[in-house]
C-alpha cells in the first residue's frame, strides 16, 4: 500500500474537479487530482463542447477544451499533482480513506473530493456524438448553446419539465421550436405542459422518434452540419421528415456515482445527497461537488463555485482535526 497519505484527493475534473484543485493547491493543502481516462474523458463535458460564450471573464468566448486547459494550468501553477487515471473503486469505512485506481494502485486520503459529473443522455444514432462535438448542430444544453439559433428551427427531444423548460427557452431565440416525444403524454408537470402549449413558437410532433440524422456540407469549412431529422411514428412506423438546424436532446442525465453507490447517499435519480447547501457527505471528510450533486443548473460555473465550496469545506475539516 502506498505508504503516503494525501491531505486532499480529487475524484474527476471538468469545472468543479480543477476549481477544487486550484483553491485547495493555493491553501497549501497539496492535492492529487485523479482527472480520470477515457471513456471518461479527462476534462469533463466541456471537452465535448465547442463554442463557450457565458462562462464570465471571456466576452469574445473561447472553446470548451481551451477553457478546461487554462482552469488546469492554473492549479497546477500552485502546485496541484494531476493523474489522467480512473478511480475505480472507493473505501469510505473508516479514515484515511482508500481509493484505488485502474491499474490497482491505492491512494490514501483524510479527505476526498468527488467531481465526476454526469453525463447527457444520448440518443445514441450516428453522427449524434460528432455533430455535438463539433457544435455542428446536435446539442444537450438550450442554456449554454441557443444563442447560436438565432431565427432558424430547431428540435427538442423529451417529455420531461427539462424538455418543456428548454423548448421554452429556445424560442427566445428560434424561429420555431418542434418538440419530440415517443409518446402523447408527458412526464412533465401539466403546468409546464400546459405553458409550451400556449406558445405560438412550439410545435409538436407526438408519437415519433428520431430515427436517423440528415446533415450537409456548409461553408467555410465545408463540414457536416445538421440539417434535418428522419422521424419514425412509433404507432404506424412510417418515417417523415423534420428539416431543423439545432436538435436538442433533453431525455435527461446520468450522474458518474457508480462506485458510490451504497458507500453514499444518492438520491432518486442517483445524484449525490449533499447537506445544507454545502459540500459535505453524510461521512465526514467525503465532499461533492459539480454536476454529479446538481441536477438542477448543470452549468459550468455553477460548478466550478461547487468545487471553490468543497475544497473551503475540506480545507476547514482538515484543521477541525488538527491536520
Amino acid at each position: 500500500m502506498n505508504a503516503e497519505i494525501h491531505k486532499v484527493v480529487i475524484v474527476g475534473s471538468g469545472p468543479a474537479g480543477y476549481t477544487a484543485a486550484l483553491y485547495a493547491a493555493r491553501a497549501t493543502l497539496k492535492p492529487v487530482q485523479y482527472k480520470g481516462s477515457l471513456p471518461n474523458v479527462p476534462g469533463g463535458q466541456l471537452m465535448l463542447t465547442s463554442e463557450v460564450e457565458n462562462y464570465p471573464g471571456f466576452p469574445n468566448g473561447l472553446l470548451g477544451p481551451e477553457l478546461m486547459e487554462k482552469f488546469e494550468a492554473q492549479a497546477k501553477r500552485f502546485g496541484a499533482t494531476m493523474v489522467e487515471k480512473n478511480i475505480v473503486e472507493v473505501d469510505l469505512s473508516k479514515r484515511p480513506f482508500r481509493l484505488i485506481d485502474e491499474d490497482g494502485q491505492k491512494i490514501m486520503a483524510q479527505t476526498i473530493i468527488i467531481a465526476t459529473g454526469a453525463n447527457a443522455k444520448l440518443l445514441g444514432i450516428p453522427q449524434e456524438k460528432e455533430l455535438m462535438a463539433r457544435g455542428a448542430g446536435v446539442s444537450a444544453c438550450a442554456t449554454c448553446d441557443g444563442a447560436f439559433y438565432k431565427d432558424v428551427d430547431v428540435a427538442v427531444i423529451g417529455g420531461g419539465d427539462t424538455a418543456m423548460e428548454e423548448a421554452l427557452f429556445l424560442t427566445r431565440y428560434a424561429r420555431s421550436v418542434t418538440l419530440i416525444h415517443r409518446r402523447d403524454g408527458f412526464r412533465a408537470s401539466k403546468i409546464m405542459v400546459e405553458r409550451a402549449q400556449k406558445n405560438p413558437k412550439v410545435k409538436w410532433e407526438l408519437n415519433k422518434v428520431v430515427h436517423s440524422i440528415k446533415v450537409e456540407k456548409r461553408p467555410p469549412l465545408n463540414q457536416d452540419v445538421l440539417s434535418g431529422v428522419e422521424l419514425k411514428d412509433t404507432l404506424t412506423g412510417k418515417l417523415s421528415s423534420l428539416i431543423i438546424e439545432g436538435l436538442f436532446v433533453a431525455i435527461g442525465h446520468e450522474p458518474n456515482t457508480a462506485i458510490f453507490k451504497d458507500k453514499l447517499k444518492l438520491d432518486a435519480k442517483g445524484y449525490i445527497h449533499t447537506q445544507n447547501a454545502s459540500s459535505k457527505t453524510e461521512i465526514p471528510g467525503v465532499f461533492a461537488c459539480g454536476d454529479v450533486q446538481d441536477s438542477v443548473y448543470r452549468q459550468a460555473i455553477t460548478a466550478a463555485g461547487t468545487g471553490c465550496m468543497a475544497a473551503i469545506d475540506a480545507e476547514r475539516f482538515l484543521e477541525n482535526e488538527g491536520l
